[in-house]
Order: C-alpha cells, then sequence, then structure tokens
C-alpha cells in the first residue's frame, strides 16, 4: 500500500530528503516523520514554498509530473506588473535553460488583488522605501528549473516570493507553512 501527503514546504527547505553536499540544508524529512521511499512529486526550489505533494507510488509521480496537469503559481513581483508584461507571460516569453534559449508554452496569467489566507505572511521581503510590489498568478503545464522566476525577470518584473498554490485539483487551502497532512490518494483530475 502506497502512502500520500500534501504539505506546505516552507521557504529555506530542499524538496529532497538526502543531501550530500557539506553545507547543512534543511530537508523535508525534518517537518514529518515520512515511510521510507517517500519521495517529493516535482520540486519547488529552496527559495520558493507552497504546495508539494509527497508520494511512496513512482507511477503516480510521472503522472503528476506531466505537461497535462496544470501547476499554479503566486508570484509577488518588484514593481507594479503592467498588463502588457502579464500578455507576454500569457503568450510565452524566451528564457535560458540548460544553456539554450527556450520559449516557454502558452499560459494561463492574471493579476491578484487579494491574496488567499493560505499565503500567509511569509519571510519578510524588504519594506516600502525599495519600491511596491504586486502579485500575479501564473499557471502552467511546464516545469522547467527556476521556469516562474525566469519568466516574470524576462518581462521586466523579477520574482520576489513564489508560492504553489495548486497542483491539477488539489489546492493548498488552509495548510499553514510545515504543515504535513497524509491522504488516502490523490485526485489531481476531475
Amino acid at each position: 500500500m502506497h502512502h500520500h501527503f500534501l504539505i506546505h514546504k516552507p521557504h529555506g527547505y530542499l524538496s529532497q530528503f538526502v543531501y550530500e553536499k557539506k553545507r547543512h540544508k534543511k530537508l523535508l524529512g525534518e517537518l514529518y516523520d515520512f515511510p521510507n521511499g517517500t519521495m517529493a512529486i516535482g520540486r519547488l526550489d529552496e527559495d520558493s514554498e507552497g504546495l508539494l505533494l509527497l508520494t511512496t507510488d513512482g507511477m503516480l509521480s510521472e503522472i503528476v509530473r506531466s505537461n497535462t496537469i496544470e501547476k499554479e503559481y503566486y508570484a509577488q513581483v518588484d514593481g507594479i506588473i503592467t498588463n502588457e508584461a502579464v500578455a507576454q507571460l500569457k503568450a510565452g516569453v524566451e528564457i535560458g535553460f540548460k544553456g539554450i534559449r527556450y520559449t516557454t508554452k502558452k499560459c494561463e496569467a492574471k493579476l491578484i488583488s487579494k491574496l488567499p489566507c493560505c499565503i500567509g505572511e511569509g519571510r519578510r521581503i524588504r519594506d516600502e522605501r525599495h519600491g511596491p510590489t504586486s502579485w500575479i498568478s501564473i499557471t502552467l503545464t511546464e516545469g522547467k528549473f527556476r521556469q516562474v522566476r525566469k519568466m516574470t525577470a524576462a518581462v521586466g518584473f523579477p520574482t520576489l516570493r513564489l508560492v504553489r498554490i495548486r497542483v491539477g485539483n488539489i489546492h493548498l487551502h488552509n495548510l499553514k507553512a510545515g504543515e504535513v497532512v497524509a491522504v488516502s490518494h490523490f485526485q489531481i483530475a476531475e
């Protein structure tokens, strides 16, 4: 029988259980006593936070990571993002990936005026004297290395904070940072 978990990955943790380099890093296993064989489905980088699915089922991991499952992110960006920049994100932008230029697939992107409570305060990014920030939602079916960060930078609005709020039909909802919930299965698609 496989085990499945939802986690609100906090900022500063790696999406893995083993880290073999010399520097100490915070790992997911510090948040919960996961069974052997548990793996993160996809990753969120150390600076990102939000919904992460974990499982002991490798086949399920492949399905979720496929390019048919939507992943929605809320990004706090430097400056007040323009409608033109949002339109560019939707159409696809050129980013670097493994040393080559890559044009992202079309995606959903929109301004966010009110954040859901699951986003929380988060860590302090900066204060008002450094200028305004704004939030956007970006929904992708692909996931290149640091893609959302590269996309917002490509349109002139670097990401300051990144939170994944949805994978398929599974939402972050009221999970607090660091909270882990065991579930019987993942209902990812309708």
